[in-house]
């Protein structure tokens, strides 16, 4: 079916990004459709019983009024306040998650966007309910889903289904009793191993670096209670304390004038692999650590290792017959195990959105291996075609791969939108 109207602009994702450019449209008085299911990845992407890694302070969906934050979830939900050494629960974010988006964008369609095609006057939708819309404007905000990176060697035990990514699983008990190779060391990999262990499973964490890092705690609840010469050599941040970090936090507007090799290396090592402080206690000791090692070859063998159930059933990335012998660059040189998590992070490139039709993807301009060039806006090569949240990274620096950037991103680009032809056609 087709609509016989054109809407002047389709916000594509409700995740944190999605939501809060469909609020601040919203309040621009721009018509427009929000397309997906609400904090899916979040819900479905990452595993039960992880916690954020930013601060409340830091977790907060922006809405234009400021009235829809963490905290204001909390109070509404009758919760008392938290200060910065709260660490927040995947759950409970994803519950005001869904509270901001019932109060602020309620129109949420639950749907998924199967095809995305340019027209003359601007844009072709496909939904998987088999409408097909025309917009003038489209906002991505998928996340992080597509860009999951697996390092090659892994890529036959993939298809396997004796590997997987980190974001391939909702649930890690369903490794209980299974010895699982985790491969990395940021905080995906430290948490999903500690995960692991206290499910049962049997983890050993397998990262090229010679040592693990931790964040440290914050010295106090509220900003204003450090000391003021403390607060002079190391502000406050979203990101955290520190004047680069308050550099990034304000000046993100400038990042996207640095040279493309600058803004790589500065988004792949600014807050880079680190477990969050509250992890340490629950971490170390608990199960094996191979520091200094690196993956060279992966094959598939005969048997499984662990003692126990086999049944991997449940999320996607589930175990496959067999095991896994990894051959490593360390003083390790074999290891034997059920199955690979590679919890190696993600790489932007927009040739991995299949949403995205052949032309678009090939109009595109892109940096730094796939990333969109993005305008001050937030808009493409493509007009009228915005990226938002991680997708956006590489253009505006770190801010934008926590919900702390939201309200950046939406500022600008329902700026742009309401400016722009597309929001006069009504």
């Amino acid at each position: 079916m087709t609509t016989p109207h054109t809407v002047p602009v389709a916000v594509v994702g409700a995740g944190p990004y999605g939501l809060s450019v469909a609020a601040h449209l919203k309040a621009r008085g721009v018509p427009m459709r929000v397309l997906g299911v609400p904090m899916e990845s979040w819900r479905t992407r990452m595993p039960a019983g992880m916690f954020l890694k930013s601060t409340p302070r830091a977790s907060s969906i922006s809405d234009p009024a400021g009235r829809y934050g963490l905290a204001d979830f909390r109070a509404a939900s009758g919760l008392p306040p938290v200060g910065d050494r709260y660490a927040v629960p995947l759950d409970e974010f994803v519950r005001y998650g869904e509270w901001f988006q019932r109060a602020c964008v309620p129109e949420v369609e639950r749907a998924a966007v199967l095809g995305v095609g340019r027209t003359p006057d601007g844009f072709r939708l496909e939904l998987d309910t088999g409408e097909v819309f025309a917009a003038g404007a489209v906002v991505l905000a998928g996340g992080f889903p597509p860009y999951a990176r697996v390092p090659a060697v892994l890529g036959p035990l993939v298809d396997a289904g004796l590997a997987s990514h980190t974001a391939d699983h909702a649930d890690l008990a369903k490794f209980s009793g299974r010895r699982v190779a985790v491969v990395g060391a940021g905080q995906s990999a430290l948490e999903s191993a500690t995960l692991l262990h206290e499910a049962g499973a049997e983890p050993v964490l397998v990262a090229r670096t010679g040592e693990l890092l931790f964040g440290d705690p914050p010295d106090s609840e509220l900003p204003a209670d450090r000391p003021w010469p403390v607060r002079l050599a190391k502000p406050g941040s979203p990101l955290g304390p520190g004047w680069s970090f308050t550099a990034f936090s304000r000046a993100t507007g400038a990042f996207r004038h640095l040279p493309d090799a600058t803004r790589a290396r500065l988004v792949r090592t600014v807050l880079g692999p680190a477990g969050g402080w509250w992890l340490r206690e629950r971490f170390e000791g608990r199960f094996p650590v191979l520091v200094g090692h690196e993956l060279a070859a992966a094959e598939r063998t005969g048997g499984a290792v662990g003692d126990r159930g086999r049944d991997g059933g449940g999320d996607r990335g589930g175990a496959g017959d067999g095991g896994v012998r990894l051959t490593l660059r360390g003083t390790t040189a074999v290891l034997e195990t059920d199955h690979v998590l590679a919890a190696t992070g993600y790489r932007v490139d927009v040739g991995r959105l299949g949403y995205l039709s052949p032309e678009l993807r090939g109009m595109t301009a892109r940096r730094n291996g796939g990333a969109p060039r993005l305008s001050a806006s937030f808009e493409s090569s493509v007009p009228g075609l915005y990226f938002t949240g991680m997708s956006a990274a590489d253009t505006f620096g770190p801010l934008m791969r926590f919900v702390c950037g939201t309200g950046f991103a939406a500022r600008r680009i329902s700026r742009s939108v309401a400016a722009s032809p597309a929001a006069g056609r009504r």
